[in-house]
């Protein structure tokens, strides 16, 4: 088992408060992660059906079968059983009574919200970041970039296109039906396809809706069902604006990009380096590092990116107070004075010094204007240092 780096973090919530809930996509090591970190806890998975009955018919027996606490895999599946819960955590005083996993963000929260509020803490959990990953062995960029990070693929040694076109299907015919009842899912899954193509691109819905084949109503609706279900981040642009106007619209990531990749159509790694969504992957690739990080430390990220009315752009910014952190991200191996350019911009308007570039290559340099240059493969000390 590939040590998460979350691990810690869940301990130590687990000693604060009276219930945790660990909040994923499918298939990112929830089960495992809490399953190993709480060992002596009886665990019940609401997946089975003759289980889901028992929680749902009679929530109060349900859970008083479980005096000194338990883990309760997919919450959401019985929404109700929240109220109960909250008069059983209000009767003890221990911390970590009950471990909740979820895979719906938003039937999860929107259930917590309204029955556990100030009893419980959330932990964010997505795939292996690169930094668990480098345990395993040493990755090529562009073998990362297609499989991406589900633990699947890692621990079952499974083919990613086999495996990632299973997980849409199930994705799709399961759990888009469980938050809304989608009935032609053919279009749907074409929309999640065209998303694939929009990775890092500001996210225009009237032009996706007409490429759907769907009105804008409907895009916007299911942009919330791939957020709540983590498959697509919207990265929101700052505010902060220097006397520029600025771009207001968010740009769209996946929190995979293997999945991304299945979904573009890709084979192989081999056919990464030739394909025209090489650059936006490895934006992709670097932003989800970023987040991961955050995630992996109960916290938010507080990413954004910039962007002016013409064009300048910075591709992340980092808000750590009242520091910003601008860094740029660029693909190829080589550095060349163009990498320069978004910084360079930055500072000027922004009155600051420095900044980070990450590329795709395996130099670190620092340079005497201030800007640090980062090998892709060394992405989580960015985070660190940004969130001093």
């Amino acid at each position: 088992m590939i040590q998460r780096e979350a691990s810690l973090e869940l301990i130590k919530l687990a000693t604060q408060f009276k219930a945790v809930a660990v909040i994923g996509p499918r298939q990112s090591g929830k089960t495992t992660l809490v399953r190993h970190t709480f060992a002596n806890k009886p665990y019940v998975s609401l997946e089975n059906p003759d289980t889901r009955q028992f929680a749902q018919e009679d929530p109060r027996g349900f859970l008083y079968q479980f005096p000194n606490g338990a883990i309760l895999d997919e919450a959401q599946r019985v929404p109700h059983l929240f109220s109960y819960l909250q008069q059983i955590l209000d009767e003890h005083t221990e911390t970590g009574l009950f471990i909740i996993t979820g895979s719906n963000n938003f039937l999860l929260q929107e259930n917590i919200s309204q029955s556990l509020a100030g009893r419980i803490a959330y932990l964010n959990l997505l795939p292996f970041s690169l930094n668990e990953l480098k345990i395993t062995g040493n990755w090529e960029l562009n073998e990362l970039l297609y499989k991406g990070a589900y633990p699947p693929i890692y621990d079952q040694a499974v083919e990613p296109n086999n495996w990632y076109r299973n997980y849409i299907r199930t994705y799709i015919e399961r759990d888009v039906r469980q938050i809304k009842n989608i009935i032609d899912l053919y279009t749907f899954e074409r929309f999640v396809r065209l998303c694939a193509g929009r990775i890092g691109q500001l996210l225009n819905m009237s032009n996706l809706a007409i490429e759907t084949g769907v009105d804008h109503k409907t895009i916007s609706s299911w942009i919330g069902i791939l957020e709540s279900s983590f498959i697509i981040y919207r990265l929101q642009p700052h505010h902060r604006n220097f006397n520029k106007r600025i771009v207001k619209m968010s740009k769209l990531y996946f929190y995979d990009t293997g999945l991304a990749s299945a979904l573009l159509g890709i084979q192989n790694e081999q056919q990464i380096d030739a394909n025209p969504y090489r650059g936006s992957l490895f934006e992709n690739f670097v932003i989800t590092e970023l987040i991961k990080t955050r995630f992996n430390e109960a916290k938010q990220p507080h990413i954004y990116f910039w962007r002016d009315n013409t064009g300048h752009e910075i591709d992340v910014v980092i808000e750590n107070g009242d520091e910003l952190f601008p860094i740029e991200i660029k693909s190829g191996k080589t550095i060349t004075s163009d990498y320069f350019m978004g910084l360079s911009f930055w500072n000027k308007v922004s009155g600051q010094n420095g900044g980070t570039i990450v590329y795709g290559g395996h130099s670190f340099q620092k340079r005497s204007n201030g800007i640090t240059i980062f090998p892709w493969n060394r992405i989580d000390e960015i985070g660190r240092e940004s969130y001093k």
